[in-house]
């Protein structure tokens, strides 16, 4: 099985989110967190973020089904 894993400037990237909002949004409990790599690197399974974008979008799709 094959895992993608992106660094942060890609998360940023593929988001369009700063890091800073991206931190944030971890800390609030509403992103994915990073895996651990090593001792100084961490990054994001592609399939996690994926996900999240997924989920953002059907909230997105829902909140506009309300109004």
């Amino acid at each position: 099985m094959s895992h993608q894993v992106l660094k942060l400037r890609e998360v940023s990237s593929v988001t369009k989110l700063s890091s800073s909002t991206i931190y944030r949004l971890i800390k609030s409990g509403d992103f994915p967190r990073p895996i651990k790599l090593a001792t100084h690197a961490s990054g994001w399974l592609a399939a996690e973020i994926d996900r999240w974008l997924e989920d953002r979008q059907k909230v997105v799709h829902v909140s506009r089904a309300v109004e």
